[in-house]
C-alpha cells in the first residue's frame, strides 16, 4: 500500500518542472542603481479650516474672530484640537464643567486651533494669457 493517505493522482506524481529543465546557469551579482530612489511626493502643508463650511482660514485665531463665509465663531469648542465627542464633557483636556453650546465663542485657556495636513495637488496657474497659450504646446 502507498504511504500517501489518498490514492488520487496529484502534484507529487510527476517531478517538478524546475527539476526537469536542469539547474539554472549561475548569474553574476545584480547591479544596483546608483543613488537613492527619490519618488515624486506631493508637497504638504498645514491648514486651518472652518469645521462648518470648510473655508480656509488664517492662523493664529483671535478670540473674537468669525468665519468669513458662514459666520461661526472660530474660538469655540468645535474648532479646537481637543474637541472629542466621545470624551467627558466632549473635551480631551481635563475641564471642570461642560461648555455649552459648542459652536459659541468661549474663553477656554486650552484652546488650540484644529489643523490638518493637506497635500498640495494643484499646480500654480499661469501668470499671463500668453504663457497659458505657450504651455498648451509644450
Amino acid at each position: 500500500m502507498s504511504e500517501r493517505k489518498y490514492r488520487q493522482r496529484g502534484y507529487q506524481d510527476e517531478p517538478r518542472a524546475r527539476d526537469r529543465q536542469g539547474p539554472k546557469p549561475a548569474q553574476g551579482p545584480r547591479e544596483k542603481p546608483e543613488g537613492p530612489k527619490t519618488p515624486n511626493l506631493m508637497a504638504s502643508h498645514e491648514v486651518f479650516r472652518c469645521s462648518r463650511c470648510g473655508n480656509l482660514l488664517a492662523l493664529p485665531v483671535q478670540p473674537d474672530s468669525r468665519c468669513a463665509r458662514c459666520g461661526v465663531d472660530l474660538h469655540s469648542c468645535i474648532q479646537c484640537a481637543s474637541f472629542d465627542t466621545s470624551a467627558r464633557f466632549e473635551c480631551a483636556q481635563p475641564i471642570l464643567a461642560r461648555v455649552s453650546p459648542k459652536d459659541a465663542k468661549n474663553t477656554c485657556v486650552s484652546f488650540t486651533a484644529r489643523t490638518t495636513v493637506e497635500r498640495q495637488t494643484g499646480t500654480p496657474g499661469p501668470t499671463s494669457a500668453r504663457q497659458a497659450f505657450d504651455d498648451l504646446f509644450k
